[in-house]
């Protein structure tokens, strides 16, 4: 898809009729947030949305792991790595202590394909750094984004000339709207190849990290997500096939107070909140009652 092709597909959803309802439910939502929030959501059958400062740019802490997943399919589908390739792993690699990859024993190999699970699966980072490097760096990840017609996404971290952006964004940056709009573009078998997408789109949809979005979706419905936190931000895009039909949902925050790492963090909260209200409004009947994973997750 060519740049152009995707700047209408972008703008498209503006043409498309709003859903008020769930617009003032959002804005209601993020008004009594303690930071900056930015929402977009996407009834992929109909075309309603619902947006709160969408085209903002924030910080995309682990969500930059999906533009990155992007970048390594786009060299597998060029014939510059194999999907099964068995890399060897170096110590030196460790980024964190609490990454699964830097436990391993130097000299341990493993595929691409487990490479890219436990970067998105686990979000580890160790994996997301490596992987980053196979997809060329941050400027082939970049390059393959402006051709395909996201203006705000980016990779900073480990990206010549993008120094200012990584001491303002971290890792990457982005807005609400261009996030969602990738995984349409995955979902869609758009991104890279039909067959490149149909594998990415898979590998997003096995995350460990169910505690905030998805807990607000019943087990049964399917989700492909990525989720992101640092300090002052938390963010999750996910794209949920209901009964009544597809939706896409972006939340980001930036600037928040609450830089706690508990369950009940104001970030953390939103994102349920926000979940909840597209689930009601776009997915299936209501809930009754609370997550029964709930139960769990709040033993901090």
């Amino acid at each position: 898809m060519n740049a152009a092709l995707l700047l209408l597909v972008l703008a498209c959803p503006a043409r498309a009729a709003e859903d008020k309802a769930l617009t003032r439910e959002l804005q209601a939502l993020t008004t009594a947030f303690h930071g900056t929030a930015g929402v977009y959501a996407r009834d992929l059958r109909s075309g309603r949305w619902a947006a709160v400062n969408a085209d903002e740019e924030f910080p995309t802490a682990s969500m930059i792991k999906v533009p990155i997943l992007v970048g390594v399919f786009d060299k597998i589908d060029k014939g510059e790595l194999s999907y099964n390739e068995k890399l060897v792993y170096r110590s030196t690699r460790a980024y964190n202590d609490g990454d699964v990859l830097a436990a391993f024993k130097d000299s341990a190999t493993i595929t691409t394909s487990k490479l890219v699970w436990l970067m998105e699966s686990v979000s580890d980072n160790t994996a997301a750094l490596w992987s980053q490097e196979l997809a060329g760096g941050g400027p082939a990840i970049n390059a393959w984004l402006a051709g395909h017609g996201f203006n705000h996404t980016r990779v900073n971290a480990r990206t010549p000339d993008r120094e200012e952006q990584h001491k303002k964004f971290g890792w990457g940056q982005t807005t609400p709207r261009e996030m969602a709009e990738l995984l349409v573009m995955i979902f869609e078998g758009k991104a890279v190849s039909p067959a490149a997408s149909e594998e990415m789109f898979r590998v997003l949809s096995r995350t460990f990290l169910d505690q905030e979005s998805l807990s607000q979706l019943p087990p049964t419905a399917h989700a492909a997500s990525k989720q992101g936190a640092v300090e002052h931000s938390r963010s999750e895009v996910l794209l949920v096939s209901s009964p009544k039909g597809d939706y896409v949902l972006s939340v980001i925050t930036k600037d928040q107070s609450d830089v706690s790492w508990k369950h009940d963090n104001e970030g953390y909260e939103l994102l349920r909140k926000v979940s909840a209200a597209a689930w009601k409004h776009w997915g299936g009947n209501p809930r009754t009652a609370a997550p029964g994973s709930e139960k769990y997750w709040k033993q901090d």
